[in-house]
């Protein structure tokens, strides 16, 4: 993997100090790590996978709504934050990468260089209740 710009490794670090499930996406959204507190959400420990490809990733969770239809990508929190330079927060229904299902609430903030150039985004998970 190429070296990464300074603001995602420390990122990087800080997600894997926190108690809360994290994940870090780069400005693609290909995942760049996931912290061990995800690894139960995400259903794989990340040395298992290393780096994850957006479309890969995308295709392995299934995102869908709260009533089983596909979640369209461009309304996945991470995208957001990384299209729209904004935090964004959403419920939906997907598949860890073991396949078990999950309810999870996500909300991704971007990640952007003292420049303003959108680096990447952290985007924090969390089982979730279906309200439906």
């Amino acid at each position: 993997m190429p070296q990464q710009p300074v603001e995602l490794i420390l990122a990087r670090h800080m997600a894997g100090g926190l108690a809360v499930p994290v994940l870090l996406v780069d400005a693609a959204g290909d995942t760049l790590y996931f912290n061990e507190a995800a690894e139960a959400i995400l259903g794989r420990r990340f040395d298992e996978i290393d780096a994850l490809p957006f479309g890969q990733r995308t295709t392995l969770i299934e995102p869908r709504d709260l009533e089983g239809r596909p979640l369209p990508t461009e309304r996945l929190p991470a995208v957001i934050a990384l299209r729209e330079g904004r935090p964004a927060h959403s419920v939906f229904r997907m598949n860890g990468l073991d396949g078990s299902p999950h309810v999870i609430e996500a909300t991704a903030i971007p990640l952007g260089s003292s420049g303003g150039r959108t680096l990447g985004a952290m985007v924090f998970l969390w089982r979730a209740e279906p309200t439906a």
